[in-house]
């Protein structure tokens, strides 16, 4: 199971910190941010999964989970890259502001449609400071919603009903992957596995490229569950193998990012990739593999070598389309470096004695 409760309601509110006059929002690198479940409740639910687009209608459903409360189950057997979800915000706002964060989302909140502000309402929430009735302060628990269930909107943080639904996994648990696209003004949500019929979708709410005592900490604190998934349940010489992977991953994309400052050269720069990209392997942690093959991508054009330019490229527009989907830009820009290396924008910036 990826939770082993539900991280709060409107019945049962959590003390948080204090609140400041500015929003605070933990949007962390790369396809990863703040999400959380909400419970699904008769009537709007229902209008909600009729309004869901034709194209996703027979990949999934929202069932009860035990222990869980809402969840997306598959339907069917889905393939990695395929699309699940392609959602507007309901409204976003910056991810700092100067006035009072709980008036500027309340007054966001009276812009939408009334089926717009149930589905708000009905997500789940924790920090509700404790000394407040949740009944008298309808803006603070807005403010409240929205922290628990705010996602990256480029540079603005949105709200995303549908793809709130999904649950947490760690490192090798989430099947799934979300990302935001700017010229578009949506976000897509896509399958980083194969899902088999009746199995769960899952995303992760954080790095999860950190020990299972940690993430642990961090999951109970911001969103308050402990985390049960697949990965934090193992037994304890196996989690702590994986621990070791995980531990182990991180140190070399520090490494690997030093190649920028002239610290490494090119040979150590691929051979980290080839490490970072082992070690997913046996842990089972696919996401990220395109930025990591456009990275070495980037590191072989600027050292003008054509075939490891073209290896790494086409390897980063196969990962790019599964966490991206095979219409994103930076496929499009793989494909583009395919056809022709010496295209790439890093070509030849890198001279060879420097390795």
């Amino acid at each position: 199971m990826a939770k082993s409760r539900k991280r709060g309601n409107k019945n049962t509110p959590r003390r948080g910190p204090a609140r400041s006059h500015v929003l605070l929002v933990s949007i962390l690198a790369g396809a990863v941010g703040v999400i959380c479940y909400y419970t699904l409740k008769n009537g709007w639910a229902q209008k909600l999964l009729e309004e869901r687009p034709v194209d996703d209608v027979d990949l999934f459903e929202v069932v009860q989970l035990p222990g869980k409360g809402m969840g997306l189950v598959a339907l069917r057997d889905i393939e990695p890259g395929q699309l699940l979800i392609r959602e507007k915000p309901l409204f976003t706002v910056p991810s700092q502001i100067s006035s009072s964060p709980a008036s500027l989302i309340w007054s966001s909140l009276a812009r939408v449609t009334p089926f717009e502000r149930d589905a708000f309402l009905n997500l789940s929430y924790v920090h509700f400071p404790s000394h407040l009735n949740p009944e008298d302060h309808p803006e603070e628990v807005a403010l409240a919603i929205f922290q628990t269930n705010a996602v990256s909107a480029g540079d603005d943080v949105g709200i995303f009903p549908r793809m709130a639904r999904l649950n947490h996994g760690c490192s090798s648990a989430f099947n799934a992957v979300y990302s935001w696209r700017e010229s578009e003004g949506v976000l897509v949500v896509h399958a980083l596995k194969g899902i088999r019929k009746g199995e769960e979708l899952l995303t992760t709410y954080t790095d999860t490229k950190r020990p299972r005592r940690h993430r642990r900490e961090y999951l109970s604190g911001q969103y308050g569950f402990s985390c049960t998934c697949a990965v934090c349940s193992l037994p304890s010489q196996q989690s702590r193998a994986s621990d070791r992977r995980l531990s182990a991953m991180v140190d070399k994309y520090q490494r690997l990012s030093t190649w920028a400052q002239g610290s490494i050269g090119k040979d150590e720069a691929i051979n980290l990739t080839n490490e970072i990209w082992a070690l997913g392997e046996e842990e089972g942690y696919w996401s990220e593999r395109g930025r990591l093959a456009a990275d070495a991508a980037w590191v072989a054009a600027a050292h003008s070598d054509v075939d490891a330019v073209k290896t790494w490229a086409l390897k980063a527009k196969i990962w790019y389309s599964r966490e991206l989907g095979s219409d994103s830009e930076q496929v499009k820009e793989m494909e583009s470096v395919l056809e022709q290396p010496q295209s790439h924008r890093a070509w030849g910036t890198r001279s060879s004695t420097k390795g």
